[in-house]
């Protein structure tokens, strides 16, 4: 859950060529790499054209395009250090999960699911057939078995 929302004054460019809006943000209480981030809304709001694989960030300003570059070398980095947060954040949870399944399953459900005969098992009155491997030995035979006709 969001802790609230700050609006901003966000500005691309250099002083002889930018573009300046008010941009909301969810403020948020958790472990990230990223300070912030600007969704679709923000893009729109901009009229920004991204280029995700050049890390790329296009906009019109009052004297021609903006063209903002991202540092492929940085992104690399946060993109890691991302997946470390989401990898410690999700062992933990993963942790309190197995205890709360742990703690709901009785001991009645155990022995039920004990004393059910396993699907894989063949029945007890299974027809079997002793088949020869065709190697001329009698000890390298298989037995095959599930209701098989006498043919």
């Amino acid at each position: 859950m969001p802790l609230g929302q700050i609006t901003l004054l966000v500005t691309f460019g250099t002083p002889v060529n930018y573009h300046t809006k008010f941009i909301k943000f969810e403020v948020a209480d958790f472990e990230s790499s990223y300070h912030a981030i600007l969704g679709r809304p923000a893009l729109a709001k901009f009229m920004a054209i991204p280029h995700y694989p050049n890390l790329l960030l296009k906009m019109l300003g009052p004297n021609g395009v903006l063209s903002l570059r991202g540092d492929l070398k940085r992104a690399f980095d946060c993109d890691v250090q991302a997946i470390q947060i989401a990898a410690k954040a999700q062992a933990a949870s993963g942790r309190e999960e197995i205890v709360t399944i742990a703690v709901e399953i009785n001991l009645e459900e155990l022995e039920t699911s004990a004393k059910r005969p396993s699907i894989l098992a063949p029945p007890k009155e299974a027809d079997a057939k002793q088949i020869d491997l065709g190697t001329d030995d009698p000890s390298k035979t298989s037995n095959i078995s599930a209701h098989l006709s006498a043919k």
